[in-house]
């Protein structure tokens, strides 16, 4: 599958993607652990994809996850995997989307939204959230977007058409895909963003609302 090309390419012995240390084993098969297990003893061992299910859904204090890219991945597993193929499943259901997005980005056909476009283009209850000012959106992006305690995606999309930053707030790092946004400082393969999410268009409509109700 071209996934799994993709995948095969970014890999080596031991990598990282997100808050995920992935180690290749001798059979061919991968174990996966949190980045902070590394070293770990007396992990839970899971041993099917679809565990990635159980333990991207909610924090180390049993608080569900809305946005899986958050860096608040729960420690204490280890997952194996037989062959790169129940890695590819494994990694879409810790980060639904993003090895698709890397994809597209590595043969250069990954296209963008900005921000104020997908705003735009919002209807009913969250039409509202166009009216938001640049002053909002700096605001705005750089506290929910922020890698520490945020999200850990690197931003690829604008503020709009002109080529604006999303936000003032966020460094320049933010914005680059060879940073490693967990802050360690490691060779990590990129959580890639190319458009605003629905978590984000809805705490703008909060914002807008927040100051319109006043």
């Amino acid at each position: 599958m071209p996934l799994e090309k993709t995948l095969a390419a970014v890999l080596s012995d031991s990598s990282r993607f997100g808050q995920i240390f992935i180690q290749r084993t001798g059979s061919g098969g991968f174990v996966l652990c949190h980045r902070d297990d590394e070293n770990g003893r007396d992990l839970e061992i899971f041993k099917k994809p679809e565990a990635a299910l159980r333990i991207a859904r909610s924090d180390d204090a049993g608080k569900y996850r809305p946005l899986k890219t958050a860096p608040n991945l729960q420690h204490g597993w280890r997952l194996e995997v037989v062959d790169l193929g129940e890695l590819r499943r494994a990694l879409d259901y810790f980060y639904p989307g993003r090895l698709a997005m890397l994809a597209a980005w590595t043969e250069n056909r990954l296209s963008t939204t900005p921000l104020r476009e997908t705003l735009d283009r919002q209807s009913g209850m969250y039409r509202i959230a166009a009216e938001i000012s640049d002053k909002q959106i700096d605001d705005v992006v750089g506290n929910f977007c922020k890698s520490d305690g945020g999200c850990l995606r690197t931003i690829l999309w604008k503020r709009d058409t002109h080529g604006a930053i999303p936000s003032t707030s966020l460094p320049p790092k933010k914005f680059d895909p060879g940073h490693d946004q967990t802050g360690r400082g490691q060779n990590a393969i990129p959580l890639l963003c190319q458009e605003p999410c629905n978590l984000l268009v809805a705490e703008c409509r909060k914002v807008v609302k927040g100051e319109a109700d006043e």
